[in-house]
């Protein structure tokens, strides 16, 4: 078997225990693809599984990463229902951790083509973060065109991705960033006037928000999608449209800086986290919805038609903001930690 270089983890806690090795890679058992990964795509979930904070980090030693993309350097007989795919092919793919590796055997069903014309930073940019965007607007979003909407972290990963969708939907959005040297980028990329984008500021929130919503002549929103939570997450709710639906996969407030979490300022955020009365909702006609996307890697099936459903889009290629080598995988875990990047951070072998 061919050598790999592999980032792992003794066990989380914390980012300073990972390590680059080098192994041999395992066998390939039926089904499955060796691919020779060109391009790792960061996540959220990566820093939150090292930290030992994501409810799905697996025990003991593991490798994070959830989505790559490179080139079929072996495929095994067998296997059910599986893609036609041959030694060559450049493919992006998915997996539930392991992605961090110079070489990954992956079941085929886990697998598609890399789009033409893409190189493989923006194939693996993709399918995690544009499937999370696609799941919240869709399965649970049920978007309808002409409907408004919040998005969150408009200017990361997910949020560039939701945004290009909500334009292809015909939805009107209200983008919320981060910091104000963001507000140029999203309205270059995203077309967005200066009234739809607002600069995230607990104190000043509610107001802003108002404030957009005048701004486009709308009463309130139809749809939020919400990486953030904490206190930017009562605001937006109560200004939800009656019948409106607030969507929620992440909690970046809940992210610390540091290579370890702060775990008195993690369990004193986690007390303040919102709270809602189910009878409050049903008489106000407000939905909450909640998902992480990882839970449906066991349900492959659905995960890749949602995926076929979504290219049916013919989206643009993800925005590339950071590129590191394979081997600087915590100096780029350090910056997505940040919060200056802006779109997508890949690491390139």
């Amino acid at each position: 078997m061919p050598a790999r270089k592999i980032w792992k983890i003794s066990k989380a806690g914390s980012i300073d225990r990972l390590r680059l090795v080098s192994e041999e890679t395992p066998p390939l058992q039926a089904g499955e693809a060796r691919v020779r990964v060109h391009a790792v795509g960061l996540n959220f979930a990566d820093v939150f599984a090292l930290q030992g904070l994501y409810s799905a980090t697996p025990r003991g030693e593991f490798t994070p990463g959830l989505e790559f993309a490179g080139v079929i350097e072996e495929i095994a007989p067998g296997g059910r229902g599986t893609p036609q795919f041959k030694r060559g092919d450049r493919v992006i793919g998915v997996t539930r951790f392991g992605g961090y590796s110079e070489r990954i055997n992956v079941d085929l069903r886990y697998l598609r083509g890399l789009p033409r014309g893409w190189d493989f930073a923006q194939g693996a940019a993709l399918i995690a973060q544009g499937l999370t965007a696609w799941y919240a607007l869709t399965a649970l979003g049920a978007a309808a065109a002409g409907q408004s909407a919040l998005v969150h972290s408009a200017a990361g990963g997910v949020g560039l991705l939701a945004l290009d969708m909500m334009a292809k939907l015909k939805l009107h959005p209200i983008a919320v960033v981060g910091g104000r040297d963001k507000v140029a980028f999203l309205r270059t990329r995203a077309g967005l006037r200066e009234s739809q984008i607002i600069v995230r500021n607990a104190r000043t929130f509610a107001a802003d928000l108002d404030r957009a919503l005048s701004a486009e002549q709308v009463s309130g929103f139809d749809l939020i999608l919400d990486s953030v939570a904490g206190e930017y997450f009562r605001p937006g709710y109560e200004r939800l449209n009656p019948a409106g639906r607030l969507i929620l996969f992440g909690s970046a407030t809940m992210m610390t800086h540091s290579a370890r979490p702060n775990y008195l300022e993690v369990a004193w955020r986690y007390l303040r986290r919102p709270r809602l009365d189910p009878l409050e909702m049903m008489s106000a006609n407000k939905s909450l919805m909640a998902f992480n996307l990882i839970w449906l890697w066991d349900r492959v099936d659905v995960l890749m038609s949602l995926y076929d459903s979504m290219m049916r889009l013919k989206l643009r290629p993800p925005h590339i903001g950071r590129r590191f080598a394979f081997e600087r995988a915590p100096e780029a875990i350090a910056y997505f930690q940040s919060g200056a990047s802006v779109g997508k951070v890949v690491l390139e072998l």
